[in-house]
């Protein structure tokens, strides 16, 4: 059998190899392209073969959360460390890119159809991403929270402003520097 790149498939890793082609159907055509026939077509496995990793497609739905969460979070950790001066502006630039790069899947991981408290994997993902904020933010007490929280307000919501084009740029401007001038408005 072969992928839709025609190159041969070799059972080793279809699990994967099914999230990654899911990724690129999301990217492409949204979560309404995403049933598990047609990604076991694009893979060139049969039509069962998805079933043997994900149950159904709300459980590859959660599968594909939990990989942009733990993508996401790998991100976050890794600017952070590069950036100890000032690691929660370096945080809140990633978290804009990574909204931007990767539009379907950044909404799917926020999407309200996904309820973490019904999966554990998904609640423990977000959860991670979230600790990352955390620990930049003044940690686990009740004030980093709240830190935490309005950081991660600020930049979810001027990532969906930008994903739903509300924000219209001035002659000149580019999204990055209008991301450049909100993160560093303290």
């Amino acid at each position: 059998m072969s992928t839709s790149s025609n190159a041969p498939y070799h059972h080793g890793d279809l699990r994967n190899a099914l999230l990654t082609a899911a990724l690129v159907i999301l990217e492409r055509e949204g979560e309404a392209g995403l049933g598990l026939r047609d990604l076991a077509r694009a893979v060139g496995v049969s039509p069962a073969a998805p079933y043997r990793h994900f149950d159904s497609r709300a459980g590859l739905l959660e599968a594909l959360a939990v990989t942009g969460f733990q993508k996401f979070s790998a991100e976050m950790r890794a600017v952070s460390e590069a950036h100890p001066a000032d690691p929660l502006a370096a945080m809140g630039r990633t978290y804009l890119r990574f909204a931007l790069d990767n539009r379907a899947l950044f909404r799917l991981m926020f999407s309200p159809q996904l309820k973490r408290d019904n999966r554990p994997g998904l609640r423990i993902a977000a959860e991670a991403a979230f600790d990352t904020l955390r620990k930049v933010s003044g940690g686990y007490t009740t004030a980093g929270r709240i830190a935490a929280l309005a950081a991660w307000s600020k930049v979810h919501g001027l990532a969906v402003l930008l994903l739903d084009e509300q924000i219209a740029l001035r002659p000149g401007e580019t999204v990055d520097q209008l991301i450049a001038q909100v993160i560093d408005q303290r």
